[in-house]
């Protein structure tokens, strides 16, 4: 025995000679290691801390990590109030910032120092406590009100506070409160500084979801072991405590599945997945609460939950990780091996991994997905953002897309049809499908689908629900909803189900429900209550809001082609002066223009191809008569008038003149037809314009005055002749359109017009238009050695020519007109 011991206190000597300088000061107290841990923040490169964290976290002992754990933690993700960013993992990418991104990586990596770390500390089963106030809204409303939460990440943990606290804590396991921080981070840190150019899918932090998810949740075989200081030695797996506060359950707690396994094995050691398989469940339940676990104000109220405020709004990025999360369940879930053909062989031969597979969707993800995506579709703006919430909803409706069975090579070419052993799953999911897409219904009536992104969108929707066998499936499942009841058991609320949706995954089965009626049933009502009035996807209803949207497309594609055929003539009708940044159009006072002009031909061919294939896919979903299709696209044409031009937006007749309807506003906004809106006032005094020079209009303004104050009388009676000497002064003199006007404002029925009289107009030389083609005139002229004034003489002595000639024939067109 002494012998051993002076060889253990000889190995002890040599540790801390090894650890040289560095290790001194640190032995005698943690916290003097955590101040030079903090000083290095500051004087080292993140590379060379991180290289001495390595150090720190192999050599010293787990008394002394364990003072500078929770420091670490949050240096790393942050706290939970959003004022310190930490290692900003959101934002660190490969591109960027190579060096930081590859070493932070390997440091918090599944085998790396930081896990290490986690399983050094799990093994004395140090507790760290964890605010409750920064817990999801639901989850911290139940507990401050003593209500257990049924998810059994919570039981016995909640601990009150010491004299003097200030509020409850969460006393968690290291592996635990590693987790809680790294998984809320993606909520608290939102507020971080975040660039445009920054792609969340490329983040450091994006990439360690997926390591941590492919390593806690392997689809091929089974969980790592973690690794141990002493060999032979296991992790072991949290103990039971005992509750520090009575509380109250709306969950039932049931004896872990895992326990009960584990108690039949011979030895612990002897299942090495047995013991560690908890790692998994806590990983996945800590992702789940923390992502997917908010309310909004009105589901509270729907739920009877306790009534708090809760200001959840997700970012983009929070849903594109959640969406990763799906498709790794559904990946994990999908890896399951065939069920034995002997049931009495199933309780002895499953191992845990396998049961966890089994109920890892419908009893812990389910519930909290829908919510939140019922929350994502009210909720979220009527942008092109939306485009994340809903491919994550299209990835959880589509579990056959990460099946590891490949379609047949012959059928690549073809729509891939649904097989009937989805069937179980769709009517599981019966409401993810029907309700959702009622919900997406009603969403893009009140969307521009003359935007690509948005008709991107409902091609996406549609394209998925057209797939072969999956409507009819669909349908299956809504009619075993509708069948009549014989003998359903009471059903409570879903916040008081059982934790076949949200205790632990491992816990006691459910009785097995063979009842196929009876499953759909129990899904619908476990989730939206029992008073819930059901909207048949295929019903009446919906397929209303399917004509609606049909009838919103053909209106769509009618504008994109407006659009299109506007800015092709636009084109077509641009001078060589156009760069110069005006056209005819603004010559005469009216706009013609669009906002949507700038999609450019590209989107716009998109566009109509995006919405011809989704009105072809809901066609074949709705079984849409044809005839009844045309019969709407011809409704929806714009038909033309006995001049060629479009014809005015829908209106009634009043008292007031002319009224726009819904449908003349919708073809107003979307550019569908548009009134011929002309400057009404007078031409000498409409707004200076971007191609005219502000100083020249005034001063030629002023001097058109004076003339004309000078020679009113002269001009009237030139202009009342009736030989050509009056037909050419009231060519130049006058200008019909301010007495005849073709078009006038909607509302106004009846308008009276100034007439001015002949005048003088000068403002045509302030165009930049005009001064560039005299410069340009005379330059060309100097190449024939003629000066200004013969230049001049022969400008004048053109257009005299032909004023001559249009005062002939062309009486009524103004010159400078355009």
């Amino acid at each position: 025995m002494n012998d051993d011991a002076n060889e253990s206190a000889t190995a002890e000597a040599r540790r801390e000679a090894r650890l040289g300088d560095m290790a001194g000061p640190y032995l005698q107290q943690p916290s003097f290691l955590l101040a030079t841990l903090k000083a290095d923040c500051v004087n080292k490169p993140f590379a060379q801390r991180c290289h001495d964290l390595e150090t720190v976290i192999e050599e010293f002992p787990a008394k002394e990590l364990h003072g500078i754990f929770p420091w670490l933690v949050e240096s790393i993700f942050g706290s939970l109030d959003g004022t310190i960013v930490g290692w900003n993992l959101r934002c660190l990418q490969g591109r960027t910032n190579p060096t930081e991104y590859s070493v932070a990586l390997d440091f918090l990596d599944p085998s790396g120092p930081m896990m290490k770390l986690v399983y050094k500390l799990q093994a004395e089963e140090y507790r760290y406590d964890f605010p409750v106030s920064y817990l999801p809204g639901p989850v911290k409303a139940s507990i401050q009100e003593q209500v257990l939460p049924e998810c059994s990440l919570y039981h016995n943990k909640v601990q009150f506070p010491s004299s003097g606290g200030l509020g409850l804590n969460l006393a968690l396991n290291p592996f635990e409160y590693y987790m809680f921080y790294f998984a809320i981070s993606l909520i608290t840190q939102k507020n971080s500084p975040i660039t445009h150019h920054i792609s969340p899918s490329n983040s450091a932090y994006f990439i360690l979801v997926d390591t941590y998810l492919k390593c806690f949740l392997p689809t091929e075989g089974s969980v790592l072991p973690p690794p141990s200081s002493n060999p032979g030695g296991a992790i072991p797996s949290p103990t039971p405590r005992s509750p520090a506060v009575p509380f109250t359950s709306y969950g039932m707690h049931h004896t872990s599945l895992l326990k009960r396994h584990i108690a039949h094995q011979p030895s612990v050691n002897a299942d090495p997945a047995s013991q560690e398989i908890w790692r998994s469940e806590t990983l996945l339940q800590i992702f789940v609460e923390m992502w997917l676990h908010h309310y909004s104000l009105e589901m509270y109220q729907k739920m009877q939950s306790p009534h708090i405020k809760e200001s959840f709004k997700p970012t983009e990025e929070h849903v594109l990780v959640v969406r990763l999360l799906v498709k790794h369940l559904h990946a994990f879930s999908n890896s399951l091996k065939p069920e034995p053909l002997s049931p009495s062989a199933h309780s002895h031969t499953a191992s845990p991994l396998e049961e966890f597979k089994r109920v890892v969707i419908p009893r812990f993800v389910q519930q909290k997905l829908y919510i939140f995506l019922q929350h994502c579709f009210g909720h979220w703006p009527l942008d092109a953002s939306f485009r994340a919430v809903l491919e994550m909803w299209l990835s959880y409706l589509q579990p056959w897309r990460y099946a590891p069975e490949k379609p047949p090579q012959t059928a690549e070419l073809l729509p891939r049809s649904v097989s009937e052993k989805w069937a179980a799953f769709i009517q599981e999911n019966l409401l993810m499908y029907t309700k959702l897409f009622v919900g997406f219904l009603n969403r893009t009536l009140r969307t521009d689908l003359v935007s690509p992104k948005n008709a991107l969108m409902v091609f996406r929707v549609a394209k998925v629900f057209a797939q072969p066998n999956l409507a009819e499936m669909i349908l299956k499942g809504e009619q075993l909803f509708l069948e009549p009841e014989l003998v359903i058991p009471h059903r409570q609320h879903r916040l008081f189900m059982t934790p076949t949706l949200g205790g632990s995954f491992l816990s006691s089965w459910p009785p097995a429900i063979t009842d196929a009626s009876f499953k759909v049933k129990s899904h619908v009502y476990s989730l939206e209550g029992q008073d819930f009035q059901y909207k048949q996807m295929f019903g009446t209803e919906v397929r209303n809001l399917v004509l609606k949207l049909a009838q919103l497309i053909c209106q769509a594609q009618q504008t994109a082609k407006s659009i299109s055929d506007h800015s092709a003539e636009t084109t077509a009708s641009h001078s060589f002066f156009s760069w110069f940044k005006f056209t005819p159009s603004e010559m005469n006072g009216s706009y013609t223009g669009n906002d949507l002009d700038e999609i450019g031909q590209d989107s716009i061919k998109k566009t109509d191809e995006y919405l011809e294939k989704a009105l072809e896919y809901l066609c074949q979903i709705f079984k849409l008569n044809e005839a009844q299709l045309t019969q709407m696209m011809m409704k929806c044409g714009t038909a033309q008038d006995e001049n060629g031009k479009k014809q005015l937006p829908d209106c009634i007749e009043s008292e007031n003149g002319l009224i726009l309807t819904p449908l003349g506003r919708y073809q107003m906004i979307n550019g569908l037809r548009r009134f011929d809106v002309q400057y009404q006032g007078d031409t000498e005094l409409q707004p200076i314009r971007s191609y005219e020079n502000a100083t020249l209009v005034r001063l030629l303004y002023r001097l058109s005055s004076a003339l004309n104050e000078r020679l009113a009388d002269q001009m009237d009676v030139l202009c009342s002749r009736e030989d050509f000497v009056g037909r050419f002064c009231r060519y130049h003199l006058t200008n019909p359109h301010l007495v005849h006007k073709i078009r006038y404002s909607p509302v106004l029925k009846d308008r009276t017009s100034q007439n001015w009289g002949p005048r003088i107009s000068l403002r045509f030389l302030a165009s930049y238009r005009t001064l560039i083609s005299l410069l340009m005139l005379y330059f060309i002229a100097s190449w024939f050695h003629i000066g200004p004034v013969g230049c001049t003489f022969i400008i004048l002595f053109s257009y005299f020519l032909y004023a001559v000639i249009m005062a002939f024939f062309f009486e009524g067109r103004k010159p400078h007109e355009h």
